[in-house]
């Protein structure tokens, strides 16, 4: 089992490892091992989020029995694992001492704080957590997940609003967004907000700190990765913003696919697209290139064959992404030309073949590639009506010339 052992008890470790008999283990599971109690509920936690079925019916059963007021003794000890903090933050139904001890009890991860704060209908408890001015400031998620409960108390509020317009709202621009993000570990976000010109000037843009946070979710590949190499003199015009009815036409486009494609698309999505499509193109071809997969099955659908080309230069993406391209009649034809031409594309049988299937491929490439088909491809290639004329007579020409049919 791959977890975070906080005690020092060698008995625990072997316990939750594995390597105690399983005698041992199913009487930790049942709460009748002679160990501590903070010992014993670190092992019942870890077995309730493993994947034992037996271990984890017992220790949900033993920790959902386990005495309240020895409970609440528990949760104040410094010697607790946090992660059985982070377990009793989220089980409803506790009496609030408990929830009190977990709130200020410093080991308590900031994540289940958070998701407290969000959760609980005990409004004196989400006024614990606002006090905790050093805790809000260091973790701004707490922040909204108080101003979002609709059980907070005037006072929580109030706290969680001021601390929000003083330390964040007037002084956490996009530096400090970005040292956050380096800070965890994220540093191609980090790059691609330090580099965004939308944040140099949020105001202008429309955006939010907010928005800059969530754009930066959807990054994952580093400076160092990327190879602008490609961007030429030709792509001068492109580089250019938009007229706010061209952006709007520009969201309505990829909706309209991405709606062809999927049942439905959830509020959420379509929030992001309208995010992604506030960005100038400098900043939606750092995203193209830079951009995990979600960004980059917007921006393919991007009219822009700046934006597009940037997609298909991403170090990240793979080839049933560009399969998927290949394949797409939305795409434009410089788009298809590229993939066609790329050396590491053009060894994929599948994508060469979406390529050949696809009218809008250049015919010159298409050529190319139906030499390399097979047999059953071409004669499927050489009766689709969907291909132009020429395609489909090559391709019966080359179907006959392999199989000596003289017709």
């Amino acid at each position: 089992m791959n977890y975070e052992i906080t005690s020092n008890n060698p008995v625990v470790k072997a316990v939750i490892e594995g390597s105690a008999p399983r005698n041992a283990q199913i009487a930790a599971a049942r709460g009748i091992l002679p160990l501590p109690q903070i010992d014993l509920l670190e092992i019942l936690v870890a077995f309730s989020e493993g994947t034992d079925a037996e271990l984890r019916n017992n220790a949900i059963t033993t920790l959902s029995a386990q005495d309240t007021d020895s409970l609440e003794a528990t949760m104040r000890s410094f010697e607790i694992a946090p992660r059985v903090l982070a377990y009793f933050a989220a089980q409803s139904g506790l009496p609030a001492a408990v929830h009190e001890a977990v709130i200020t009890n410093v080991r308590t991860p900031p994540t289940a704080i958070a998701k407290l704060a969000a959760a609980t209908q005990n409004g004196l408890l989400i006024e614990l957590i606002s006090l905790n001015q050093q805790l809000l400031i260091q973790n701004w998620a707490i922040i909204d997940a108080i101003i979002g409960n609709p059980h907070r108390t005037p006072e929580a509020e109030r706290r969680a609003a001021e601390t929000k317009r003083e330390f964040f709202e007037k002084e956490r621009g996009a530096q400090q967004i970005a040292n956050e993000l380096r800070a965890q570990g994220r540093n191609a976000a980090a790059e691609f907000i330090e580099q965004a010109e939308f944040t140099s000037d949020l105001d202008a843009s429309g955006m939010t700190l907010d928005d800059a946070v969530l754009l930066a979710e959807l990054i994952e590949v580093p400076d160092q990765e990327t190879d602008d190499s490609w961007l030429g003199l030709e792509y001068i015009e492109e580089i250019y913003e938009e007229t706010e009815e061209q952006r709007q036409a520009t969201i309505g486009k990829i909706l309209g696919e991405l709606l062809s494609e999927e049942d439905e698309i959830s509020s959420e999505r379509v929030s992001m697209i309208n995010r992604v499509m506030k960005m100038g193109v400098k900043d939606r071809v750092k995203l193209g290139m830079k951009g995990d997969r979600e960004a980059r099955n917007i921006l393919i659908r991007d009219p822009n064959r700046l934006v597009s080309s940037a997609v298909v230069n991403n170090p990240r993406i793979t080839e049933q992404e560009v399969e998927m391209i290949a394949s797409m009649r939305s795409i434009s034809e410089e788009i298809l030309r590229q993939i066609a031409s790329n050396r590491q594309w053009s060894k994929s049988y599948n994508v060469m073949h979406s390529l050949a299937k696809n009218p809008r491929t250049p015919i010159a490439n298409v050529l190319t590639i139906m030499s390399r088909m097979q047999l059953r491809d071409l004669a499927v290639l050489a009766k689709n009506r969907n291909v132009s004329d020429a395609v489909r007579r090559q391709a019966g020409r080359l179907y006959n010339n392999r199989t000596g049919n003289k017709n």
